[in-house]
């Protein structure tokens, strides 16, 4: 099986579930650099264990970052998103201040918005035509 199609066991549920998340900068201001994104990866890592949740693949250039994860179905992405979010903000505003003018910012460091696709499994058109394809009973 490949890496993505790998299937979570619970109790009642049998699930694959990943998304992909884009975060941007306030104001998409150039702040990130290597350090930073190293910082910002180790504590999203962190976060998503909290939720159950695994980081699979993290990366990002001066003004925003991409990540997969892989999150169990009890696990709402908007909640995940706003603990990412906040948490990292939290951290980097700490660790770095001479690098972020909260000024500048206006006190925030990630734009509001966020970019969210869910990912994996087959397409959607074959998930289609198989639901389609179902033998109804008359």
């Amino acid at each position: 099986m490949s890496e993505l199609t790998e299937y979570r066991r619970g109790r009642s549920v049998v699930s694959a579930m990943h998304v992909h998340l884009v975060f941007v900068t306030k104001y998409r201001r150039g702040v990130l650099d290597d350090e930073m994104l190293t910082a910002c990866e180790a504590t999203m890592r962190k976060v998503c264990l909290d939720f159950e949740a695994e980081l699979k693949e993290f990366n990002g250039e001066k003004d925003h970052v991409h990540l997969l994860i892989d999150y169990p179905p009890k696990v709402s992405v908007s909640g995940l998103v706003n603990s990412l979010k906040g948490v990292s903000a939290r951290i980097l505003r700490r660790d770095f201040t001479d690098r972020v003018n909260r000024a500048v910012m206006h006190g925030q460091f990630w734009s509001p918005s966020y970019f969210a696709a869910s990912c994996g499994g087959a397409p959607l058109s074959i998930i289609k035509q198989y639901i389609e394809q179902q033998q109804r009973p008359a």
